[in-house]
Protein backbone atom coordinates (compact mmCIF):
# COMPACT_ATOMS: atom_id res chain seq x y z
CA UNK A 1 0.00 0.00 0.00
CA UNK A 2 1.00 3.63 -0.41
CA UNK A 3 1.68 5.50 2.82
CA UNK A 4 3.30 8.74 3.94
CA UNK A 5 6.26 8.02 6.18
CA UNK A 6 9.09 10.00 7.71
CA UNK A 7 12.52 8.70 8.69
CA UNK A 8 13.59 11.72 10.72
CA UNK A 9 12.07 14.69 12.53
CA UNK A 10 11.97 17.92 10.54
CA UNK A 11 9.93 20.15 8.27
CA UNK A 12 7.23 19.07 5.83
CA UNK A 13 9.90 17.91 3.40
CA UNK A 14 10.59 14.82 5.57
CA UNK A 15 7.18 13.36 4.58
CA UNK A 16 7.70 10.80 1.83
CA UNK A 17 5.50 8.48 -0.21
CA UNK A 18 6.48 4.89 0.59
CA UNK A 19 5.26 1.38 -0.15
CA UNK A 20 4.42 -0.53 3.04
CA UNK A 21 2.75 -3.87 3.76
CA UNK A 22 -1.00 -3.77 4.34
CA UNK A 23 -1.43 -3.93 8.15
CA UNK A 24 -2.54 -7.14 9.80
CA UNK A 25 -5.84 -7.53 11.55
CA UNK A 26 -6.16 -8.62 15.18
CA UNK A 27 -8.86 -9.31 17.75
CA UNK A 28 -11.76 -6.90 17.45
CA UNK A 29 -10.37 -5.17 14.37
CA UNK A 30 -11.42 -4.34 10.84
CA UNK A 31 -9.28 -3.41 7.85
CA UNK A 32 -10.38 -0.05 6.45
CA UNK A 33 -9.63 1.02 2.90
CA UNK A 34 -8.98 4.69 3.61
CA UNK A 35 -10.70 7.15 1.28
CA UNK A 36 -9.68 10.34 3.10
CA UNK A 37 -7.57 11.37 6.09
CA UNK A 38 -7.82 14.59 8.08
CA UNK A 39 -4.77 16.72 8.84
CA UNK A 40 -4.56 18.22 12.34
CA UNK A 41 -2.08 20.63 13.97
CA UNK A 42 -0.92 17.96 16.43
CA UNK A 43 0.55 16.04 13.51
CA UNK A 44 2.80 18.98 12.64
CA UNK A 45 4.23 18.99 16.16
CA UNK A 46 4.80 15.24 16.04
CA UNK A 47 6.46 15.47 12.61
CA UNK A 48 8.86 18.19 13.76
CA UNK A 49 9.82 16.44 16.97
CA UNK A 50 8.38 19.22 19.15
CA UNK A 51 5.87 16.71 20.56
CA UNK A 52 7.34 13.21 20.06
CA UNK A 53 4.11 11.39 20.87
CA UNK A 54 4.94 8.44 18.62
CA UNK A 55 8.58 8.09 19.64
CA UNK A 56 11.40 8.14 17.14
CA UNK A 57 10.75 7.83 13.36
CA UNK A 58 10.04 6.04 11.15
CA UNK A 59 6.26 6.16 11.53
CA UNK A 60 3.07 7.01 9.65
CA UNK A 61 1.10 10.01 10.91
CA UNK A 62 -2.64 10.47 11.03
CA UNK A 63 -5.78 9.47 12.96
CA UNK A 64 -8.83 11.04 11.32
CA UNK A 65 -10.11 8.72 8.62
CA UNK A 66 -13.12 7.84 6.51
CA UNK A 67 -13.26 4.78 4.31
CA UNK A 68 -14.72 1.38 3.52
CA UNK A 69 -14.42 -1.84 5.51
CA UNK A 70 -12.31 -4.25 3.46
CA UNK A 71 -12.00 -7.20 5.87
CA UNK A 72 -13.42 -8.13 9.26
CA UNK A 73 -11.68 -10.14 11.95
CA UNK A 74 -13.72 -13.25 12.87
CA UNK A 75 -15.96 -12.47 15.81
CA UNK A 76 -16.46 -8.78 14.93
CA UNK A 77 -20.16 -8.18 14.39
CA UNK A 78 -20.33 -4.38 14.43
CA UNK A 79 -19.49 -4.00 10.72
CA UNK A 80 -19.37 -6.06 7.55
CA UNK A 81 -17.32 -5.79 4.36
CA UNK A 82 -18.39 -2.80 2.28
CA UNK A 83 -19.64 -0.66 5.18
CA UNK A 84 -18.60 3.01 5.05
CA UNK A 85 -17.05 4.04 8.35
CA UNK A 86 -15.17 6.91 9.97
CA UNK A 87 -13.36 7.53 13.21
CA UNK A 88 -10.31 8.38 15.30
CA UNK A 89 -8.84 4.94 15.91
CA UNK A 90 -6.21 4.27 18.59
CA UNK A 91 -5.54 7.92 19.50
CA UNK A 92 -3.04 8.78 20.99
CA UNK A 93 -1.31 5.56 19.87
CA UNK A 94 -0.21 5.30 16.25
CA UNK A 95 -3.00 4.61 13.76
CA UNK A 96 -1.22 5.52 10.50
CA UNK A 97 -4.16 7.13 8.69
CA UNK A 98 -1.93 8.76 6.04
CA UNK A 99 -2.11 5.49 4.12
CA UNK A 100 -4.32 3.38 1.89
CA UNK A 101 -5.23 0.92 4.65
CA UNK A 102 -5.63 1.07 8.42
CA UNK A 103 -6.26 -1.76 10.90
CA UNK A 104 -8.66 -0.28 13.45
CA UNK A 105 -10.63 -1.47 16.49
CA UNK A 106 -14.21 -1.89 15.31
CA UNK A 107 -15.59 -0.29 18.47
CA UNK A 108 -13.66 2.92 17.81
CA UNK A 109 -15.44 3.48 14.47
CA UNK A 110 -18.94 4.48 13.45
CA UNK A 111 -20.86 4.42 10.20
CA UNK A 112 -20.04 7.40 8.01
CA UNK A 113 -22.77 10.05 8.04
CA UNK A 114 -25.02 9.84 5.01
CA UNK A 115 -25.10 12.85 2.71
CA UNK A 116 -21.51 13.99 3.10
CA UNK A 117 -18.34 12.92 1.30
CA UNK A 118 -15.55 10.80 2.71
CA UNK A 119 -13.42 13.95 2.70
CA UNK A 120 -15.93 15.82 4.86
CA UNK A 121 -16.32 12.83 7.17
CA UNK A 122 -12.54 12.54 7.61
CA UNK A 123 -12.43 16.17 8.77
CA UNK A 124 -14.72 15.50 11.71
CA UNK A 125 -13.55 12.83 14.22
CA UNK A 126 -10.76 14.53 16.19
CA UNK A 127 -12.28 18.00 16.30
CA UNK A 128 -15.84 16.72 16.61
CA UNK A 129 -15.08 14.38 19.49
CA UNK A 130 -13.01 17.07 21.21
CA UNK A 131 -15.89 19.54 21.07
CA UNK A 132 -18.48 16.89 21.99
CA UNK A 133 -16.53 15.68 25.01
CA UNK A 134 -15.89 19.28 26.09
CA UNK A 135 -19.46 20.54 25.87
CA UNK A 136 -21.71 17.50 26.28
CA UNK A 137 -19.67 15.58 28.85
CA UNK A 138 -17.42 17.96 30.79
CA UNK A 139 -19.37 21.23 30.72
CA UNK A 140 -22.82 19.60 30.44
CA UNK A 141 -23.72 22.73 28.52
CA UNK A 142 -27.22 24.10 29.12
CA UNK A 143 -29.42 26.34 26.97
CA UNK A 144 -28.80 30.01 27.62
CA UNK A 145 -25.24 29.67 28.84
CA UNK A 146 -22.56 31.78 27.17
CA UNK A 147 -19.54 30.10 25.61
CA UNK A 148 -16.29 31.60 24.33
CA UNK A 149 -14.55 29.58 21.63
CA UNK A 150 -10.97 30.61 20.98
CA UNK A 151 -9.78 30.19 17.40
CA UNK A 152 -13.39 29.85 16.29
CA UNK A 153 -12.63 29.76 12.57
CA UNK A 154 -10.21 26.81 12.70
CA UNK A 155 -10.75 23.07 12.59
CA UNK A 156 -11.84 22.58 16.19
CA UNK A 157 -13.32 26.05 16.57
CA UNK A 158 -15.80 25.95 13.68
CA UNK A 159 -17.18 22.60 14.84
CA UNK A 160 -17.34 23.78 18.47
CA UNK A 161 -19.38 26.82 17.41
CA UNK A 162 -21.93 24.58 15.71
CA UNK A 163 -22.18 22.15 18.62
CA UNK A 164 -22.55 24.91 21.22
CA UNK A 165 -25.35 26.50 19.18
CA UNK A 166 -27.07 23.14 18.85
CA UNK A 167 -27.00 22.84 22.64
CA UNK A 168 -28.69 26.22 23.00
CA UNK A 169 -25.70 28.30 24.05
CA UNK A 170 -24.90 31.88 23.11
CA UNK A 171 -21.57 31.69 21.30
CA UNK A 172 -18.76 34.23 21.36
CA UNK A 173 -15.76 33.52 19.16
CA UNK A 174 -12.30 34.97 18.61
CA UNK A 175 -11.23 34.94 14.96
CA UNK A 176 -9.72 37.22 12.35
CA UNK A 177 -12.18 39.57 10.66
CA UNK A 178 -12.01 37.63 7.40
CA UNK A 179 -13.68 34.65 9.09
CA UNK A 180 -16.53 36.55 10.76
CA UNK A 181 -19.10 36.18 8.00
CA UNK A 182 -18.32 32.46 7.77
CA UNK A 183 -18.79 32.06 11.53
CA UNK A 184 -22.01 34.04 11.62
CA UNK A 185 -23.31 31.56 9.07
CA UNK A 186 -22.49 28.78 11.54
CA UNK A 187 -24.44 30.51 14.31
CA UNK A 188 -21.87 32.58 16.23
CA UNK A 189 -23.63 35.38 18.13
CA UNK A 190 -20.65 37.65 18.78
CA UNK A 191 -17.20 37.76 17.23
CA UNK A 192 -14.02 39.45 18.37
CA UNK A 193 -11.18 40.14 15.93
CA UNK A 194 -8.13 39.03 17.89
CA UNK A 195 -5.90 41.13 15.63
CA UNK A 196 -7.52 44.44 16.56
CA UNK A 197 -9.19 43.89 19.95
CA UNK A 198 -8.34 42.34 23.31
CA UNK A 199 -11.02 39.81 24.19
CA UNK A 200 -10.16 40.14 27.89
CA UNK A 201 -11.01 43.86 27.74
CA UNK A 202 -14.08 43.38 25.52
CA UNK A 203 -15.58 40.76 27.85
CA UNK A 204 -14.35 42.11 31.18
CA UNK A 205 -17.81 43.39 32.12
CA UNK A 206 -19.71 40.79 30.10
CA UNK A 207 -18.34 37.43 31.28
CA UNK A 208 -19.08 33.97 29.94
CA UNK A 209 -19.91 30.62 31.55
CA UNK A 210 -17.55 28.35 29.59
CA UNK A 211 -14.31 28.91 27.67
CA UNK A 212 -12.94 26.37 25.19
CA UNK A 213 -9.23 27.22 24.98
CA UNK A 214 -7.48 25.91 21.91
CA UNK A 215 -4.45 28.18 21.48
CA UNK A 216 -2.09 27.93 24.45
CA UNK A 217 0.46 30.70 24.92
CA UNK A 218 -1.06 32.24 28.04
CA UNK A 219 -4.65 32.40 26.83
CA UNK A 220 -5.85 30.09 29.61
CA UNK A 221 -4.65 32.46 32.34
CA UNK A 222 -6.15 35.48 30.57
CA UNK A 223 -9.41 33.66 30.01
CA UNK A 224 -9.90 33.14 33.75
CA UNK A 225 -10.58 36.88 33.97
CA UNK A 226 -13.62 36.75 31.69
CA UNK A 227 -15.37 33.79 33.32
CA UNK A 228 -18.31 34.20 35.68
CA UNK A 229 -17.69 33.07 39.28
CA UNK A 230 -17.74 29.30 39.18
CA UNK A 231 -17.33 29.32 35.40
CA UNK A 232 -15.39 26.65 33.56
CA UNK A 233 -12.26 26.75 31.39
CA UNK A 234 -11.66 23.66 29.25
CA UNK A 235 -8.29 23.33 27.55
CA UNK A 236 -7.13 20.75 25.05
CA UNK A 237 -3.63 22.23 24.78
CA UNK A 238 -2.47 22.81 28.37
CA UNK A 239 -4.02 19.81 30.03
CA UNK A 240 -0.79 18.80 31.83
CA UNK A 241 -0.25 22.22 33.42
CA UNK A 242 0.57 22.10 37.13
CA UNK A 243 -0.06 25.82 37.67
CA UNK A 244 -3.43 26.39 35.97
CA UNK A 245 -5.54 24.47 38.53
CA UNK A 246 -4.23 26.69 41.35
CA UNK A 247 -4.69 29.87 39.33
CA UNK A 248 -8.26 28.84 38.52
CA UNK A 249 -9.02 28.27 42.19
CA UNK A 250 -7.61 31.69 43.08
CA UNK A 251 -9.85 33.26 40.42
CA UNK A 252 -12.93 31.44 41.72
CA UNK A 253 -13.43 29.43 38.53
CA UNK A 254 -13.00 25.80 37.46
CA UNK A 255 -10.33 24.23 35.28
CA UNK A 256 -10.83 21.08 33.20
CA UNK A 257 -8.11 19.51 31.05
CA UNK A 258 -9.36 17.60 28.03
CA UNK A 259 -7.60 14.73 26.28
CA UNK A 260 -9.83 13.53 23.45
CA UNK A 261 -10.62 9.81 23.38
CA UNK A 262 -11.78 7.52 20.56
CA UNK A 263 -15.49 6.99 21.18
CA UNK A 264 -17.99 5.28 18.89
CA UNK A 265 -20.96 6.60 20.88
CA UNK A 266 -19.71 10.16 20.50
CA UNK A 267 -19.20 9.61 16.77
CA UNK A 268 -22.76 8.34 16.48
CA UNK A 269 -24.01 11.51 18.18
CA UNK A 270 -22.06 13.58 15.66
CA UNK A 271 -23.45 11.46 12.81
CA UNK A 272 -27.00 12.16 13.96
CA UNK A 273 -26.32 15.91 13.97
CA UNK A 274 -24.76 15.80 10.51
CA UNK A 275 -27.67 13.83 9.08
CA UNK A 276 -30.14 16.24 10.73
CA UNK A 277 -28.41 19.20 9.07
CA UNK A 278 -27.18 20.63 12.38
CA UNK A 279 -23.46 20.09 11.85
CA UNK A 280 -21.18 20.22 8.82
CA UNK A 281 -17.40 20.28 8.62
CA UNK A 282 -15.95 22.90 6.30
CA UNK A 283 -13.02 21.99 4.05
CA UNK A 284 -10.61 24.72 3.06
CA UNK A 285 -8.65 22.36 0.84
CA UNK A 286 -8.53 18.72 -0.26
CA UNK A 287 -5.18 17.44 -1.51
CA UNK A 288 -4.05 14.03 -2.78
CA UNK A 289 -2.19 11.80 -0.32
CA UNK A 290 1.07 12.45 -2.18
CA UNK A 291 0.83 16.14 -1.23
CA UNK A 292 0.86 15.58 2.53
CA UNK A 293 3.84 17.94 2.83
CA UNK A 294 1.88 20.74 1.17
CA UNK A 295 -1.06 20.04 3.48
CA UNK A 296 1.25 20.49 6.47
CA UNK A 297 2.53 23.77 5.04
CA UNK A 298 -1.03 25.06 4.72
CA UNK A 299 -1.99 24.05 8.26
CA UNK A 300 1.23 25.62 9.58
CA UNK A 301 0.08 29.08 8.43
CA UNK A 302 -2.36 29.11 11.35
CA UNK A 303 -5.01 30.76 9.20
CA UNK A 304 -6.91 27.71 7.92
CA UNK A 305 -10.67 28.08 7.74
CA UNK A 306 -12.07 24.72 8.82
CA UNK A 307 -9.96 21.72 7.86
CA UNK A 308 -7.42 20.43 5.34
CA UNK A 309 -7.93 16.82 4.21
CA UNK A 310 -5.96 14.27 2.19
CA UNK A 311 -7.81 12.28 -0.46
CA UNK A 312 -6.41 8.75 -0.63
Amino acid sequence: MRAITQNTFGGPEVLEVTDLPVPDLGPGRVLVRVKAAGVNPIELFIRSGAFPLLGEPPFVLGWDLSGVVERVEPGVHRFKEGDEVYGLPLFPLAAGAYAEYVSAPARQLARKPAGISHEEAAALPLVGLTAWQAFAEIAELRPGQRVLVHGAGGGLGHVAVQLAKHMGAQVVGTASAGKHEFLRGLGADRLIDHRTADYAEVLRDDPVDVVLETLGGGHAERSFTILRPGGLLITAVERTSTTLPGLAAEAGVRFAPLGVEPDAAGLESLTALVEAGRLRPYLQEVLPLEQAAKAHEIVATGSVRGKVVLSV
